[in-house]
This record gives structure tokens, sequence and C-alpha cells, in this order.
């Protein structure tokens, strides 16, 4: 798959957003059930408690790192603005609510004054009913219309799961107003014979970003009395929509907008949101609207327990006699078991699918060696399943037949699941935000819970358990995303002159880029200008030029072998990591391995086995430089962010025994290269410099690798990002600088903004990167410090010294003041000139590749091998995880 870019410089990056202190260490989030007595009256464990019987004994007790007490808080009441209707204050005081909480209030008089408005307040803090109040009342009286439908809203989840849950709260909100409030969720699962009705007579609609943008937007006349009415888009866990994903919705949201302008209506926008560093800023740049901020909770809060825990060293050894730590997958379902023999209703979040999988595998295996009855009790979920196997999990979770579940982030979002006692979190979820919304899954209706972030062997990790106050003192992060990257911006533009022709009047909303991107689409023959207008000129769907989760390229299907049975699906993007030929596979608890990948069909086929071990795709990179956007000086060295070309391979898998990670063997892989264009943050070093540091030409490649892999694990703690969205590569000399180089760059076509808020954050990202490697108890490294499971290069050459050393004399020269911020702190590059008219392409991809680029850079063999022919030694960016 190749992935050909606009010239580097055609659009402004980011502007990052500023960071400010949250006034509490616990984001918890929306829930409209969060105010009423929990239906279970049993007696609970204190969370200490419970996290005592966890640590009982010597060597587990050693585990945990630091102990945060988070005391309970009171809350703070408010009445409901007197424009709410009476017949829906009764509802909700029905449901058990006497009065709202204050930031509750706030918002419905900001939503009824016809303000966008962003709730940005802890988990459990009610923001579901901050924006149900104004809606019910406001659809209330719309249902008093002639048609019965004079005002609809619309409500956005990240997630399938998310919108079942919010339809559900919604109908048992809105049972008395009768048939008032039509609440329907329409996504892929909804049945063709529903869907009609939903357009037709439904006033509260669910959907998700990916149905409104290939399902209902391009579909508008047929919505158009829905369209017509909206007065309310409500945006739920807007905290979510960062980096490709986030920019693709913030255009989404822009072609709603157009459209309900085209009907007559001027929606107001509803956001909530995990606590975030300024979360009225974001919600602009993706609604492009001015939002109000409610940031101050007024919801009371249990006591939260939080324990920080690290596996300890096992016998084993890794590459090159590293020591390896116990896995985090095994120490949670260790834990996952305890809790459930304990009686603790817990839930287990995992960054993968896999994982998941596994966590509720080996905790089912052990349960049944205690009592048979409760391993039945534990299960996983996660996206991917069918949706019927989805909604039983749901259920059973509600219900309290499940008392335990490994779960990805599909449950992180909001889902009631009221009554958790702990969460335990299986690795660093990736950012603060993600950290503290999983943690405030637990303790629901103001009760007390335990929190446990299990660390896994990496650099990030590691350094967290040990500097407790680089999660508790810090505020959460800013969100990333940039809606004017022209590999976001261009494939929707199609889409709007798809629905309505595109005219001057629509270049504002869409930004600064879309004049110059116009007439480069005009040029590729997808677009064509008549009159004042812009109109699409393809037979096909507009709306499938992109996959708004950066994902691209059909799914692969995962068919067992034997039988011809659908088992799931997996992004195109992730195939080559996670369905190659011999990979192991896990569903519903049985595994599976892959037997053949065909691309070109997007089909795996699998049989059923049962290994004794993991499988760890390995990719080598290569990467050349287009465009220096930006540099500054640190000393000698230079700091530098920009355009380049990364070219990458998947070229074996590890095969590591479950339960110690221990590595088994190494196979082979025949995979075609990918390449990108994106944006990067670079450094280098002058000869002098590595004099200082006393590193001569035979540790120079380790010293740099060990702080490239470094480096890339501890970004996400200044970027909202995960090591999934970044990758890396290191060169003793590159071509393009001539100078021993390390490279981050972003894991998207076009750049997400993580690579830019590592430039203008640099001299405290590469700092935690020299405290961590430096305070490791390792000799020569450890995936704890410098290796990383994912290099390509079998972690060769590394010298942990080496790269204490080389970053000591970097930093000594970094400026205090750091990166000027944000793009207009000097003149933008020129942009390059449009491609000559193309013949009309084959397909829509091929289109568009030839709109936003003429052809790609042919790097030199030199800077795909590196120096002498050598692989340089890289940690490849794998494709991000699949959205649900």
């Amino acid at each position: 798959m190749a992935f050909n870019h606009l010239p580097a410089g055609v659009h402004d990056a980011l502007v990052p957003l500023s960071v400010t202190p949250v006034t509490h260490s616990v984001p918890m989030a929306k829930n409209l059930r969060s105010d009423r007595p929990s239906t279970d009256t049993g007696p609970r464990p204190a969370p200490s408690t419970v996290l005592d019987r966890l640590a009982a004994g010597p060597s587990r007790a050693a585990r945990i790192t630091h102990t945060e007490h988070l005391p309970p808080r009171a809350g703070r009441h408010a009445v409901w603005p007197h424009r709410i209707r009476s017949e829906v204050i009764a509802a909700v005081q029905a449901c058990g609510i006497e009065h709202p909480w204050a930031h509750q209030a706030r918002a419905a008089e900001h939503a009824l004054d016809g303000e966008s408005v962003v709730v940005a307040t802890g988990t459990a803090s009610g923001k579901s009913l901050a924006y149900l109040v104004p809606v019910l009342s406001t659809l209330l009286d719309g249902s008093e219309a002639p048609n019965g439908r004079g005002a609809t809203t619309l409500y956005l989840s990240p997630t399938k799961a998310l919108a079942a849950d919010q339809c559900r709260s919604v109908k048992e909100l809105s049972q008395p107003l009768a048939n008032s409030v039509r609440p329907a969720v329409y996504d892929g699962d909804t049945p063709f014979e529903e869907r009609e009705w939903i357009r037709q007579y439904a006033n509260y609609v669910l959907t998700n970003p990916d149905m409104l943008h290939r399902g209902i937007l391009p579909s508008h006349s047929r919505w158009s009395s829905f369209l017509k009415a909206l007065k309310y888009v409500v945006i739920d866990e807007c905290h979510t929509y960062r980096g490709v994903f986030g920019s693709h919705v913030a255009q989404v949201l822009r072609r709603l907008r157009r459209l309900c302008a085209r009907y007559g209506a001027s929606p107001v926008f509803l956001l909530a949101s995990a606590t975030a560093a300024e979360p009225s800023v974001a919600a602009r740049r993706l609604t492009g609207l001015p939002v109000v901020e409610v940031a101050d909770d007024a919801s009371p809060r249990g006591e939260l327990v939080f324990a920080l825990w690290e596996p300890p060293l096992t016998e084993m050894q890794g590459e090159k006699g590293a020591p390896v730590r116990r896995t985090a997958t095994a120490e949670t379902a260790d834990l996952l078991t305890d809790l459930a023999v304990q009686g603790v209703r817990s839930v287990a979040f995992v960054r993968s699918r896999r994982g998941a999988e596994l966590i509720s595998v080996i905790a089912q295996e052990r349960l049944a060696e205690v009592d048979r009855s409760l391993a039945r009790r534990v299960a996983a979920y996660r996206g991917g399943y069918l949706p019927e196997e989805r909604r039983a999990l749901e259920q059973a979770l509600h219900s309290g037949e499940l008392l335990g579940l490994a779960a990805t982030t599909a449950l992180e979002l909001g889902i009631d699941v009221s009554g958790l006692d702990a969460v335990l979190i299986s690795g660093y979820p990736g950012t603060r935000a993600s950290l503290w919304q999983q943690a405030g899954r637990a303790g629901r209706a103001g009760q007390g819970a335990l929190a446990v972030l299990v660390a896994r062997d990496d650099p990030l990790d590691t350094f967290l358990v040990h500097h407790p106050e680089a999660l508790f003192d810090q505020p959460v992060e800013s969100t990333v995303l940039d809606p004017d990257n022209p590999y976001v911006l261009a494939p929707h533009l199609c889409a709007a002159a798809a629905e309505l022709p595109l005219t001057d009047e629509d270049m504002e909303l869409f930004g600064p880029e879309t004049e110059n991107l116009l007439g480069q689409l005009e040029s590729a023959k997808l677009l064509r200008r008549r009159t004042k207008a812009w109109h699409w000129t393809r037979r096909e769907r507009a709306a499938d030029l992109t996959d708004i989760r950066g994902e691209g390229g059909r799914p692969i299907q995962i068919v067992e072998s034997g039988t011809g049975r659908l088992l799931g699906t997996v992004d195109a993007g992730s195939a080559h990591t996670a369905v190659h030929e011999g990979a192991v596979h896990l569903h519903q608890g049985r595994t599976y391995l892959v037997r053949s990948l065909d691309l070109e069909d997007s089909v795996a086929l699998v049989e059923e086995a049962n290994p004794s071990y993991s499988t760890v795709a390995r990719d080598t990179t290569a990467i050349s430089v287009l465009e220096t956007d930006t540099e500054i000086p640190w000393g000698d060295g230079r700091l530098c962010y920009g355009s380049v070309e990364v070219t990458n391979q998947v070229v074996s898998f590890l095969r590591r025994r479950l339960i110690t990670g221990e590595v088994l063997g190494e196979t082979k892989l025949d995979l075609p290269p990918r390449t990108l264009r994106t944006r990067a943050v670079w450094w280098t070093v002058t000869e002098d410099q590595l004099d200082e540091a006393r590193i001569n030409p035979e540790i120079l490649g380790g010293a740099l690798h060990a702080a490239e892999h470094a480096s890339i694990g501890l970004l996400p703690l200044f970027a909202t990002c995960d090591r999934w969205d970044i990758g890396g590569v290191s060169i003793p000399l590159h071509p393009d600088t001539l100078l021993p180089t390390v490279f981050v760059y972003d894991g998207h076509p076009g750049g997400a903004g993580f690579a830019e808020r590592a430039f203008h954050t640099a001299r405290a990202w590469l700092t935690a990167t020299l405290q961590a490697i430096a305070s490791c108890e390792c000799d020569a490294g450890c995936p704890s410090c410098i290796q990383s499971p994912k290099c390509g290069n079998g972690n060769d050459p590394l010298h942990k010294r080496g790269a204490v050393r080389l970053l000591t004399v970097l930093l000594r020269g970094a400026p205090e003041d750091g990166p000027p911020e944000g793009p207009d702190s000097q003149d933008p590059p020129e942009s390059q000139d449009s491609p000559e008219p193309l013949d009309p392409p084959d397909s829509l991809e091929e289109g568009l590749r030839g709109a936003l680029h003429p052809g790609p850079r042919k790097a030199s063999e030199q800077s795909r091998r590196g120096p002498a022919g050598a692989e340089p030694p890289t940690e490849p960016a794998p494709q991000a995880p699949p959205g649900p």
C-alpha cells in the first residue's frame, strides 16, 4: 500500500494547545445513572482492604511502587433553569435525581441560550444529564408541532456500544414523556427495515461519525425533514477525537453544518469530555464554532485508592541476555482472578484485542481450578466481535451475571457499568486523560473504588511507576488534531461537492487550504468547476475516498478455513502485523493460527489451534527528508521539524512463550513494503558533541538506536498519542542531514500533530527520556528502558551508557525556553505548483493520490538502507489500532 502525499509546506502545522492545570486529580465522565442509588445493597469492602488482599505476601507487596489516596469530595447542588419543561424535571426526579449538580444546571442554561457548550468534568459526574435535560425539553416542545417533529437531535458516539447504552438511558428517562421522545440507534447494525422509520419519525437519532460520513450525509435528501428541524448535535466523549481520526471528524462536522444551513437549520453543539486541558479550544477546533466551557465539577466523588504495580523480574533472559519482567497480561490475569474469587466486581482494561482475550482465557482457567461456576463469570469485551456477541456481553454486564471483564477501550467510553468495585489497567493507556477515564469506571454512585495500573515492560510504564508525580501531579494533555491536514481535507471536499456543489462561500468553513486543494482536485479530474461551483465528476461514491478512522483499504476478513465461517475483521493497515501468515489470532477465547493472508482478496484464512506462544511482528523502516519547515540550534546540533517519506516493511515475527514472554524463535516473512509521507521531528549531533560524550564510531549506532527507542516510549507523556501512533529511525550518517540523526515521525499519512508536539516539548520530552534510561536498574539495556519488541533490527545494536552520555550532551545545548510555539514563528514555506492535468483515474484512490501529489520522491538507495548498505535501526510505527 502506498501513500503519495502533497508536497511539504502546503499547509500550516497545527497550533499546539496550551496546557493548564486541572482542579482535581480524578477526571470522571458522564453517566445518566451516576446520581442514582446503586441496586447492589450488599456490603462492600473498602478499596484499601481489597488492595491489602491483593498485596498479601512479601513478593506481592514489593510490586506496589506507589499508592495514591484521593479523598472523597462533597457535591454542590443547583436548580434547573426555569425554561426546562416541568414534565422533563418530573421525569428526572422519578429516576431519583431531586436536584442537578451545579455544572449540569450551567450547561443546560448555555444550551437553552443557543450557545454551543462543552462539559469537561470527571467520570460519573452526570454529563449525560447535563445535555439530556435541555434536549428532552426542546424535543417535547417540538412534539407539539403539526407534524409532531418540530425539533430533532443528533447524538454522535465514537463507538456503537456507547450509543446503544445511551439509547437505553434515554428510553428509560423519557418513559414518562410517552411518544414525545422517540430515540433510535442508526448504525451499521440497524436492520434495513427500521431505517426508513428512523429517517421519517425518530427525533433523537444516535449514531457514530462513521455512519454520519458514509450513510447520512451522502443521502441527506432522505434526511431532509430531520435536518431541517435539527436543534442540537450532541458529541459524546469528544476528547477521543484526536489525531487523524479527530481531524476527519472535524471535517465531517463541517459538512454536517453546511447541509443543515442548506435546509435552514443552525444546530447548537453540546459536547461531553473527560477532564482536559482547555477543552473549549479543542471543541472549537473540532466543530469550527465558538464553544463555552463548563469545567468546574460539582459532583461528589468517593474515595479512590490508586496503586502503581510493577510485575517482578523473572529468571528468563530476553534478547542479548537482558532481564525480563513478568508480562502485564499475566499479572493482570492473576489480579482479575483474585478479585473474582473475593467477589469484587471488576473490569480489566487492556490495550489490545489479543490482550483482552488472553487475560480472559487465563482468568477463566484459574478460576475453574477454584470453582467451576466462577469461570463463567469472566469474559472478554472488545471491538471486532459480531453485533450479537457485543450485545450479549453488554447485557450480561448490566445484569451482574459477569463478575469480571477484560475489555479494550470500547468499554472505556462512558458505558454504564454501575456497581464496579475495582479497575485494573494493563499497561499505561497512552494518555493521562484515558488513564483517569478508565479509573473512573469504578466507584460510581459516590462509593469508594480501587484502581491499579499494572506496568508493562517498556520505558514509559517503567518510568511512570517510579515517577508517580508524572501521573498525579500533572494536568491532562491537550487534544491534538489538525483539520487543515490536506490528506484529511481533500477527500472531504470531494464528499462535500458530491453532497452539494462547493462555492466560494464554503472556503471559510473548510479552512485556508481549501482554495489550493480545489485546484488540485480539479486538475485530477475529481472535481469540475462550472460557473461558480465545483461539482463531483465521478460515478463512485465520494464518501468512499477515505476511512475516517485513518485505517484505509478494505477490511481483512478473518475466515475459518475448515468451515468458511467469518470470525471477524481487522483493518487493512493492521493486517501486515496482526494476521500475517503464522500469526496467533484470538477470538472469543479460542486460539487460531493464520495459515494464509491474501491481500488482494482481503482474506486471512485461519484454523483453530492451541499454540503455547503468542506472536509479535517486526518491521524495518527507511526515511528521507522531503522538506525542513523549522529548525533551531541545540548547541552544535539541530532540532528540526518537517516532512518526510517513510518506507516500512514487516520482515518477520517473534514467537513468545505465554506468561513468561520468553522468545522461542523468529520467522521471516515476505510482505510488500508500504510508503507514506508524513511529518517528523528529528535531531542531529556533530562530531564535537560525539567527542564530548565519548561516543566512538563503534558504539555510535547503538547509542542513537537506544535513544530513539526510549524517546518513542516516552513521547505519549507529552502528546495525546500512544506508541501505535508514532515510529522512529536512527542513522549514524543520514544522507540528507549528513550527520548522526534520530527521527520520530507520525505514523499516519500527512501527519497527525504528534511530531509537532514533540518538537515544541523537546526539552522536557528528551529530559524524561534520559531519566528513564539512566534510572533503569539493568546493566546493558532491557525492555524497561531501551529495548523494543517491535524493533526490526532485533534490538541490535543498542548501547545504554552511550545513549545516556549522548542525551546529556545534547540537552546541555537545548535552549531554556524551548522552540517557539506554533507555526507562525517563521515565514510559511512557499507552496508547490499544482500538478499537470491528468487523464481520468482508474480508481478513486488513484485519483486522490494523483490530486495530492504529482509523484513520489525517490529516496536514494543509501537513504533506504542506511550507511554501508546496512538497514538503519528502526522503531516502526505499527498501524493504528482499529476502531470499534
